[in-house]
């Protein structure tokens, strides 16, 4: 009765058992799975804050690993959930992994985190799999597949969590810098060393280096 109420309290409950290390009810626990399609009768804008408290509290990882327990992932990221599997250990998964274990040491430490950082990461799986997609469908240069894809991924996730306009554009940015990371030669480097988000874009690719060794070179390269 109290989730179909306000069906916010099941992220709650998935909120505050990952905060305080506690365990939710069988009987709190039950209706979740059931009841978790009724989060998307919830307004989008409404929902945003809610991830924010959900994934930058500094319990992000296991917030993380709760909300697929529990089957309300999918019903806030669908198109991520497509990509997640069974066993949890695809590329994907163990990028997304290390980029929400950053996040909870950056909250311990004190230090600043970004909502548009955490979506960069979170949506990135969809976006390297939709670029290829276009790729394979068509004869576009790499630049123009990457730039569909970065639209149709924003534009199917606003459409449950309203990510503002001010996040989406550091989102979108962090992901054009990565095809621009790997172009240093000439005058480049300097001009993409004053870029505002080449810190941001920089950690991300430090990030994806942890999964992908090719690019350690370029990491080191940048550092």
């Amino acid at each position: 009765t109290r989730y179909r109420e306000d069906p916010v309290r099941m992220l709650r409950a998935i909120r505050f058992a990952a905060k305080l290390d506690l365990q939710i009810s069988e009987r709190s626990a039950a209706p979740i799975a059931e009841l978790a399609p009724l989060l998307q009768d919830i307004p989008p804008a409404r929902l945003f804050e809610e991830t924010l408290k959900l994934f930058q509290a500094g319990y992000a990882k296991k917030t993380y690993q709760m909300l697929r327990e529990y089957g309300l992932f999918a019903p806030l990221f669908p198109q991520v959930a497509t990509l997640l599997t069974t066993a949890g250990d695809s590329p994907f998964e163990r990028f997304l992994d290390q980029a929400l274990q950053n996040t909870d040491e950056r909250v311990h430490a004190n230090l600043p985190v970004n909502p548009a950082f955490f979506y960069a990461a979170l949506l990135w799986g969809v976006v390297e799999k939709r670029s290829r997609d276009f790729g394979n469908e068509s004869s576009l240069p790499p630049q123009d597949t990457l730039l569909l894809a970065m639209n149709e991924a924003i534009d199917q996730q606003i459409k449950t969590i309203a990510i503002p306009r001010r996040f989406t554009s550091d989102v979108r940015e962090i992901w054009l810098l990565q095809d621009r990371l790997p172009r240093r030669s000439g005058k480049r480097a300097e001009r993409l060393f004053t870029h505002p988000r080449f810190r941001a874009a920089f950690d991300f690719l430090e990030l994806r280096s942890r999964i992908d060794g090719r690019l350690k070179e370029l990491v080191q390269w940048w550092t």
